[in-house]
């Protein structure tokens, strides 16, 4: 049946491919983000997805972080970041952070991210890390995205080499994806032209990969992005990985208006845009182990319904995350270890409980 619906909507070469094991081109992205047959396209992915996993879907007992909210790289599309001397600005000492962090259940990981803050010094970095880490001395902190690492370079003086080390040194475990948007030089010139380019948010990953630092990596998609720039994205991240093998996960984000200025001139991205995206993704990225379905940016019900497109991964617990919050995201409440499993049991899957590095707890 699932043959005659694949040769129906012109998807019968990709078949082969993958059947074949063969990597699929940027040709075979671009007619796969073309094709209107949704359940076509999550067919193959649901092949390339339980070739690699099974029926196991991964989560993880984690909480979120977002340390500050004052940032100077103004970007358009995000609705979280003040100025700096803004009234609504903040910044979480490493004592508060421990505290905040204490309440609730123990978690597994924990991630921090934040806007980039020309008033903090080093040196609070360094702290904020001790200081969980010591609180929390069997949780994997997953921290500061690629941006992240090249403001502290700058702000220390330091190659990212040396800042890397002095992190890890602090407790730094991973490093989460964000920061990476899209790669099109033409749309960060539109909506976040302070950010650092697509090749150094690169060069970082690849840095931290060599010292034996994973990371994930994301597309923010849904604003102004083609789909020749998203599969571009898609197969920059696959020739790094090809490199390094230091990517655990991608993260596919679909874009949130409701909050930003750009909610006057982008509509929501629909369920079946985002499912066909979850799909591509894991087609094209046959090297990264991981795909995640973001359920705080997805919502529940769609990142269940993710799990049959090719995501693994139904991310966690989630405490405490700011950022999606404010551009107005779809989940917002965390959910709990028997929450989260059935979700995955009602999709018809294995839950397996992971650590950051999708370790099995046992």
């Amino acid at each position: 049946m699932f043959r005659k619906t694949i040769e129906k909507a012109g998807l019968a070469e990709i078949y082969e491919k993958i059947q074949a094991g063969e990597r699929l081109s940027r040709e075979d992205g671009l007619r796969l983000l073309a094709c209107r047959d949704l359940l076509a396209v999550g067919y193959l992915a649901r092949l390339a997805r339980e070739h690699l996993h099974g029926r196991r879907v991964y989560y993880v007992v984690n909480r979120h972080l977002n340390y500050t909210n004052i940032c100077e790289n103004r970007c358009r599309f995000c609705a979280y970041w003040r100025p700096p001397g803004d009234p609504e600005g903040y910044v979480i000492s490493p004592e508060e952070a421990v505290k905040r962090l204490s309440e609730g259940p123990s978690p597994r990981e924990i991630h921090i991210v934040g806007g980039v803050n020309p008033e903090l010094p080093y040196t609070y970095y360094l702290e904020l890390l001790s200081a969980i880490k010591e609180a929390f001395p069997r949780a994997a902190i997953k921290a500061f995205t690629c941006v992240e690492i090249d403001h502290l370079a700058r702000l220390s003086g330091k190659s990212v080499e040396e800042v890397l080390r002095e992190l890890k040194a602090a407790g730094l475990a991973c490093i989460p994806g964000g920061g990476a948007e899209v790669f099109s030089g033409r749309v960060r010139e539109k909506l976040f032209p302070r950010k650092i380019p697509a090749e150094r948010w690169l060069e970082i990953a690849r840095a931290a990969h060599r010292l034996g630092i994973p990371t994930n990596a994301t597309l923010l998609y849904g604003h102004l992005e083609t789909h020749e720039e998203r599969v571009d994205h898609l197969l920059r991240i696959r020739e790094l990985q090809d490199e390094t093998g230091g990517f655990l996960c991608f993260v596919p984000l679909p874009f949130l208006p409701e909050k930003t200025p750009l909610r006057d001139e982008v509509r929501p991205t629909t369920g079946f845009e985002d499912l066909r995206m979850m799909a591509v993704a894991r087609l094209l990225l046959d090297n990264v182990p991981h795909l995640k379905a973001y359920w705080v940016f997805l919502g529940v019900k769609l990142a269940q319904l993710a799990l049959h497109f090719g995501a693994d991964d139904l991310h966690g617990t989630v405490v405490e995350e700011k950022i999606s919050e404010a551009s107005g995201g779809r989940e917002a409440e965390a959910l709990s270890r028997a929450g989260i499993e059935r979700l995955i049991r009602e999709a018809g899957f294995e839950p397996v409980e992971r650590d950051a590095f999708y370790r099995p707890v046992v």
